[in-house]
This record gives C-alpha cells, structure tokens and sequence, in this order.
C-alpha cells in the first residue's frame, strides 16, 4: 500500500462547531465513515475554508473514514463533529436564511439541550451516588460523574457515529443540538479531573492514577460498546426490511425540515419558548432553595449557566484540525476539545480553592452551581471519547494515547498548582 495513502486515510469524530463549517458524504451505510472507494470523483472534493482544499484519498478500507486529509501528512483524525456538520448547514441554509438567523438557531438548540444534559448529569449523579445506589462517591475512584460520562460517550456511539448521518437527513441543527448540547453537557471532563486532584490532595496518589486509567477504559468502552450495538441495530433493521429510504425520500424529508424560513421561524420560536420556560422554572426554584438551603439550588444555578458553557465550546470547535501557524503544525490534535476540557479543569480547580478559603455557605452554593453548569457544559468527556476512538482506529493510533496524555497531564498538572499546593500550604 502507498504510504501516502495511509498517512492520509484519517478519520473525523467529536462535536460540530460554529463557522467552519464544511460539507461531508455519508457512506452507503449511512454512517459517519465515507467508503474507501477507490473511484471518488471530482464531486468529492470537501473544503475545509481557510485552510486547505482537498480529495480525499483512498486508502485500505477500514471502519474509520477518510474525510478531510490534508496534502501534509493527516490532518486531525478529529476535524471533529463539531467542525463536520456545521458548514452543511452553512452551505445549504444560508442561500435561504439570514446569517443572524442561522447563528441564533444554533445557540438556541445548543442552550435547550445543554439544560437536558445538566439535568440528565443531575439524575444519574443522584441515583448511583451514594443517596441512592451507593456505586459513586467523591472518596473512591468511581467518582460521582463517571456514570453520566459512560452513558454519554454510549449514546455518542449511537448519535454521534453510527446514526448521525441518518439524523442528519432530518435537520444538522438537530445532529448538533444532540452531539454538542446534550452529550457534551451531559459528560464533563472537568470534574473527573476534579475529583482526582480531591484524591491527590489526600495522598491518594495511587487511587488517582487508577481513577484516570479505569475512568478512560470505562469511557472507551462505552463509545465502542454504543458504536457496536448500533450497528447490531441497524443491521436488524435491515434483516426487517425497514430503511430510511431512497436518496430522493432523503431529500424530500432535507427539504421539509431544513428548508424554508418559515419553518426555522417556528423552531425558534418553539425553542425560545421551551428556553424561557426552562430558565424561569431554574430562576423561581434557585431563588425559593437558596432562601430555605434546599440541596437543589445547585441544580438551578447550573441550569442557569450552563448554556454558555456549551457556547464557548462550540465556538472553540473552530480551532479543530487547525493546527498551530500557517503550516498547521499537530493538525491531528483537535485544539479546540483540547482547549476547552483543560481550560475548564483549570478554572474548576480555581473556584474549589476559593471555595476551601472562603468557606461560607451562599460562596459554596454559587460556586458548586457554576462548577456543575458552566464548566461541566465546557468541559466534555463524550467528544473525547469520540476523538480517543477515532485516532485509535486511525492508521496512527498511538496518536490517541498521545492526545489522551496531553489532555489528563496538562489538566492535572494545572489542578496540583492551582488547587493542591495552596491546600497543602494552608495546612
């Protein structure tokens, strides 16, 4: 095989961000992965703007796809979800909406759903931490997220690989508002660094490395195992003769849902009204428990600002399949994932030390809510995930473990500067 071919046969997993936004083919199954078809044609060409333009080159088939090489070596095997669909939405909305319109749809199915995942977060904490189940806790390596992080990185095997192309027939709002908004606010990354760094401080060192590696196959896991039994699924459909239709229903149905102004008007106007309601219903509540020292402002409070968090990590996807300079040096690291989960682990750090200096209840409450919502809406663990398997299955694998290294390191090492030192001092 042509080694040019295999440094160039890559593949694209993770959120879908906001204007670099290119157009993708879906492969014969529907999928996320393109077929390595050695007979592409012109019509083939994708673009990443700004960047580079390209064909993709065919390589040996493998389950992961060939999207987006760029003549250099690879590009990120995670130009990821965040990039991918975004600028299909671009391409095809934009010739009939507004600019503004196309952006404020976009955040407004990113709050929705980003709200769904710190309530979903919130239940699954509560029913396996140690109220309910007893199976997490913040004194062992099962922390308390570990649950809402393998749930998410499943249904990002399902939503985000197996089946997104075939949502993305529907509407790529939707494929965002579900991959970006709600996988990636339901999994947080920040505070499963968090948590380790609570064990460090203790001398827990030992149980720190053990909660990472175990924290990781877990994940791991969980978006082969989504991955996996979707394709069981979609296999069985086919066994029952049930598809999702022709090229031309496909197009019929892209046509109803996405096209027409009108029918984005409607959507959002229904999603302001679903947002407003959700955010009045989290104000009145914050305001009656933080009054009475309900357990739950937390929740109300992370409700509230969770959405920017999921807004900056979507405008962060941009920097996906970059690289640094004009030569786009590391193109394989998705920068913008990477940015987000560090930065996020680096300010949760922060706020649990203001917490353990200033140690008042209303400063407890507020911080804890913003810690929950803002930077667990950040932070993701479901895109990581993605990109983990994506680079593992890639011609380079050990370009996973090598971006895995990058992000728990660079995190950990800001959280022992930030959070343990001063404790030790103190102490």
């Amino acid at each position: 095989m042509d080694p040019d071919a295999e440094s160039k046969h890559v593949s694209e997993a993770g959120d879908m961000g906001d204007g670099v936004f290119h157009s993708f083919r879906h492969s014969l199954r529907g999928s996320l992965y393109l077929p390595s078809d050695t007979n592409l044609k012109n019509e083939d060409v994708v673009s990443n703007p700004g960047v580079h333009k390209f064909r993709p080159y065919p390589g040996k088939s493998n389950s992961v796809s060939s999207i987006g090489p760029f003549p250099s070596e690879m590009v990120s095997p995670l130009l990821s979800i965040e990039r991918e669909g975004s600028e299909h939405i671009k391409q095809e909305s934009h010739k009939k909406l507004p600019k503004l319109l196309h952006y404020a749809l976009c955040l407004v199915h990113l709050a929705v759903f980003a709200i769904l995942g710190v309530l979903t977060r919130y239940i699954l904490g509560k029913l396996f931490g140690p109220g309910v189940g007893r199976l997490t806790s913040d004194q062992t390596i099962l922390y308390l997220d570990l649950p809402s992080n393998m749930v998410g990185s499943f249904m990002m095997g399902w939503f985000g690989v197996e089946f997104k192309a075939d949502i993305s027939n529907v509407s790529e709002y939707l494929v965002m508002a579900l991959t970006t908004g709600y996988l990636g606010s339901l999994t947080t990354f920040s505070g499963w660094n968090q948590k380790m760094l609570e064990l460090s401080v203790n001398g827990n060192w030992l149980l720190c490395v053990l909660g990472f590696l175990i924290g990781l196959f877990l994940v791991a896991f969980s978006i082969t195992f989504g991955i996996e039994t979707a394709k069981g699924f979609r296999w069985l459909l086919r066994k029952l003769n049930v598809s999702s239709g022709s090229e031309t229903c496909r197009s019929k149905i892209n046509e109803k849902v996405e096209g027409g102004l009108k029918h984005h008007l409607v959507v959002m106007v229904v999603l302001l009204l679903v947002l407003g309601l959700f955010l009045g219903i989290s104000g009145v509540l914050m305001d009656a428990e933080f009054k009475n020292g309900g357990n739950s402002t937390v929740l109300w409070i992370a409700c509230i600002v969770g959405p920017p968090g999921v807004w900056i990590r979507w405008l962060l996807a941009r920097l996906n399949g970059c690289g640094l300079g004009a030569t786009g040096l590391l193109n394989w690291i998705p920068f913008g994932t990477l940015i987000a989960n560090v930065s996020a682990a680096f300010f949760m750090a922060a706020l649990a030390t203001m917490k353990k200096f200033v140690n008042t209840r209303n400063c407890d409450v507020i911080l804890s809510g913003i810690q929950f919502g803002f930077l667990g809406c950040l932070s993701t663990v479901s895109t990581f995930a993605s990109e983990f398997n994506a680079m593992r299955e890639s011609m380079h694998p050990w370009r996973a473990y090598a971006y895995t290294m990058i992000t728990i390191c660079a995190s950990f090492f800001l959280g022992i500067l930030i959070y343990c030192i001063p404790i030790w001092r103190m102490e």
